[in-house]
């Protein structure tokens, strides 16, 4: 079955922990095997090899590089303008890629119906680019440069405060600049990525934005007690939008008591059914699987020492609607999960073409 995952860190992976994707998995551990700068070195979970393996024919890919002030203790760029420039070198990555072959960049209607039609795993793998965190635009004239390279996606805020809006681990409303964008996203027809931002600027943004809107990988507060999740209050407020919410695949967020760098996902039994339980939790709120889809970030900064031990790679999705199935879900809810809720949203959001 096809499958969309709507966060992957892609660029971050190939820029900053200086992956080559197109090697498989196995071959990416052993030339990390002798590495630590990374918790995640030698354990990681993504490469093109894999996705193909697991007929995960489109993605939302992201750009990511957030502004520090100098009392931040989060790592980060000094100056709006350094963030930007390093969104521009994970773009050039992206662009190099589709020149190998290995991507294929999705910003309108057309091009989607086209690569739907066309896919298969020998094709280049599509993706419609997102930017996680706004701290990189300079200003709201960024948006309109970021829209005209493809940007299609932008969630306001990451971690910590943000230039636009904050994010988890925070609190506080939007700001001016942050009102301003959504104003802004909302004339372009974009679609507004509500994961991370904290319970004030999320409010904020419901009232206010009238546009698309999905989480791309988000999580149920309900199960894992933390305000990087969601309330069952957020997500009715979701479901009444018609947003996607994507289940995350980091265990922190899967199983409640995970304490990073000691827990073992073994020993704290996360697998993909916690996957299952978090969006079965979704769709008991909201009647129907019309509101989940899966947003994995398991390239996001982590790997094997932090997500189900049933997934060696990310090809191991391909397990999950046999575990839908064994819930009781219809094979028309499955497609639904799979990718066709995904697919809902971005007919609604991309420009004709």
């Amino acid at each position: 079955m096809l499958i969309v995952d709507a966060h992957l860190d892609l660029s971050m992976n190939a820029m900053e922990w200086n992956r080559d994707l197109r090697l498989p998995v196995m071959a990416i551990r052993e030339r990390e095997k002798d590495m630590n700068d990374k918790p995640d070195r030698a354990k990681g979970t993504v490469a093109f090899p894999e996705l193909r393996k697991g007929n995960i024919g489109l993605v939302v890919a992201t750009q990511i590089a957030r502004y520090v002030s100098p009392t931040s203790k989060l790592k980060g760029w000094n100056s709006p303008e350094q963030a930007w420039a390093q969104t521009q070198a994970q773009l050039s990555w992206y662009r190099t890629m589709e020149e190998a072959g290995e991507l294929i960049q999705i910003t309108d209607i057309k091009g989607l119906v086209q690569h739907l039609e066309n896919w298969n795993p020998k094709k280049p793998i599509g993706y419609i680019l997102s930017l996680e965190g706004a701290d990189s635009l300079v200003n709201i004239d960024y948006l309109h440069r970021a829209y005209a390279y493809g940007l299609r996606a932008v969630g306001p805020g990451h971690y910590g405060p943000g230039r636009y809006a904050n994010g988890t681990d925070s609190s506080g409303s939007l700001n001016e600049m942050g009102r301003s964008l959504l104003k802004e996203m909302e004339s372009l027809n974009m679609i507004l990525d509500a994961t991370h931002l904290c319970d004030d600027a999320f409010w904020d943004a419901m009232e206010i934005y009238h546009g698309s809107i999905w989480a791309s990988h988000n999580n149920c507060r309900a199960i894992v007690d933390h305000n990087r999740q969601f309330s069952d209050d957020m997500i009715k407020a979701l479901i009444q939008k018609d947003a996607v919410i994507g289940g995350a695949l980091d265990a922190w967020m899967m199983v409640p008591n995970w304490q990073r760098g000691i827990s073992n996902p073994k020993e704290m039994n996360c697998n993909l059914e916690k996957m299952i339980d978090q969006m079965d939790h979704i769709c008991q709120i909201a009647g129907n699987a019309n509101h989940v889809g899966i947003g994995t970030d398991l390239d996001g900064a982590y790997g094997k020492e932090q997500c189900p031990y049933d997934v060696e790679t990310i090809a191991d999705l391909q397990i999950v609607p046999t575990l839908l199935t064994n819930r009781g879900y219809t094979q028309i809810e499955i497609e639904k999960v799979m990718h066709g809720n995904w697919l809902r949203i971005m007919k609604r959001a991309l420009p004709e073409g």
